[in-house]
């Protein structure tokens, strides 16, 4: 078992045991053995089936490198359970409860997949083989995959609902097979307060971490501790916070860069900015914002960001954005004001460049917003090949964005698409497979 230390004051202590998983099976029993994790069927079947609105389940199996397409996906979540501090996703699945520490086994390379069918026009393709698996971080998990079919007479957003539950109650019983299983890995996240960080590490610049968050109603929001976030302010939590799961993917945005409940656990720019805390510089904390539809909703939560960073006085910011289109402009905005109060601002987004690379990138733009990162361009058109079996339904890629009517055709098998329809392909908080040349 390795152990490894990411940096340490005290505030709060995550550690994560990392169970390696390699394969899958079902089994007798839902357990962990020999890096393989067997599921009981019939078990977590009738579980979830006593869950609201729930019509029937059915499990299946995707792994790395089977000739495989998973669609229309709803969500991936990692399994996990936890063994000391508060459980679950707290707000949503259990009582409401501060998370971000404690001890957390977790279920490493494996992944829980919600499909059924299509509740908005933005869910995605997973493929475990070939050209789709290159854009896709999951394809190299191993994917535990939950059909659901809702009862009849339900409204989108409750269909939305009964799914979003149905995914996370499935990785929570899913993970308890982790719970006495051996532990391959231990990895200890561990950020003081302000002043205790500051005075640890005087002389490091302070980083702050802006999360833009989808909340725009009509299937398109996320949640934080189980509050929607179209009804919060920008809100600052501790990077053990989400990794812990606190924070929740409940929309239907484009699949390319919508951020997964999988994502969020763990987080790329939260993960990479832990790695470089005690280095070269001072971590002081995320601050998650809103991206809402109103202009006074958007003035409100760009100068709201701004002011929080300036409170823990930043000296450097990076803002990850979730989507495109017009939270684009709460991206400028946000880069403007912080740059004009003298704090170095980095932008991660993607491009909706068109077919051919070459149209405007964004939707807006400011001469403030110099240091961006492009995480790839989501109109980017992929070619994949027909699939030895498909888990769910190839019709739906006529209604996903990045698809279109004949994207799908029956006589080859094959699917031609942008990168829009493929999950996590363009993912703007960096948990995914693109890179970026310069030339």
């Amino acid at each position: 078992m390795q152990d490894v230390n990411i940096n340490g004051g005290g505030i709060l202590k995550l550690q994560m045991n990392r169970v390696f998983i390699k394969d899958l099976a079902f089994g007798e029993k839902t357990k962990v053995e020999n890096h393989t994790l067997f599921i009981n069927k019939e078990e977590i079947v009738n579980e979830l089936k006593k869950e609201p609105g729930v019509k029937d389940i059915d499990i299946d199996f995707a792994k790395p490198g089977e000739k495989k397409r998973i669609i229309p996906v709803k969500d991936v979540i990692e399994p996990r359970v936890k063994i000391e501090g508060a459980k679950g996703f707290a707000g949503v699945t259990t009582d409401v409860a501060q998370l971000g520490s404690g001890v957390v086994n977790v279920l490493y390379g494996a992944a829980v997949v919600t499909i059924g069918d299509i509740v908005g026009f933005q869910e995605g393709v997973i493929d475990m083989w070939g050209e789709g698996a290159k854009w896709t971080p999951f394809s190299k998990t191993c994917n535990v995959v939950i059909d659901i079919k809702v009862v009849e007479g339900l409204h989108p957003h409750e269909h939305e609902e009964v799914v979003r539950l149905v995914g996370l109650k499935a990785s929570e019983l899913i993970g308890k097979a982790g719970k006495d299983a051996v532990v391959d890995e231990t990895v200890e996240y561990n950020i003081g307060d302000n002043a205790e960080e500051s005075k640890k590490y005087p002389n490091l610049p302070k980083v702050v971490y802006v999360e833009m968050l989808i909340s725009q109603g009509l299937l398109h929001d996320g949640y934080i501790y189980g509050t929607c976030t179209r009804q919060t302010l920008p809100t600052l939590i501790h990077p053990n916070e989400e990794l812990d799961g606190a924070v929740i993917s409940g929309n239907c945005v484009a699949a390319c860069d919508k951020i997964t409940t999988y994502q969020h656990q763990n987080n790329a720019c939260i993960l990479d900015l832990y790695k470089r805390h005690g280095k070269d510089i001072n971590f002081m904390g995320v601050v998650l914002t809103p991206e809402l539809t109103t202009l006074a909703g958007k003035f409100r939560c760009c100068d709201y960001t701004a002011k929080l960073c300036k409170l823990l006085g930043a000296n450097g910011v990076i803002v990850s954005e979730e989507g495109y289109g017009n939270p684009d402009s709460d991206l400028v905005m946000i880069c403007t004001r912080l740059e004009k109060q003298g704090i170095k601002t980095v932008l991660v987004t993607d491009e909706c460049s068109g077919w051919d690379g070459m149209s405007q990138p964004l939707t807006d733009t400011s001469k403030e917003s110099v240091a961006v990162i492009s995480t790839g361009n989501v109109s980017h058109v992929v070619h994949l090949e027909k699939a030895d079996k498909v888990i769910g339904d190839p019709n739906a890629i006529a209604n996903l964005a990045g698809g279109w009517d004949g994207a799908y055709n029956p006589e080859t098998g094959s699917i031609d698409c942008e990168l829009n329809a493929v999950i996590g392909a363009t993912s703007e908080i960096g948990y995914h497979n693109a890179t970026v040349e310069l030339y």
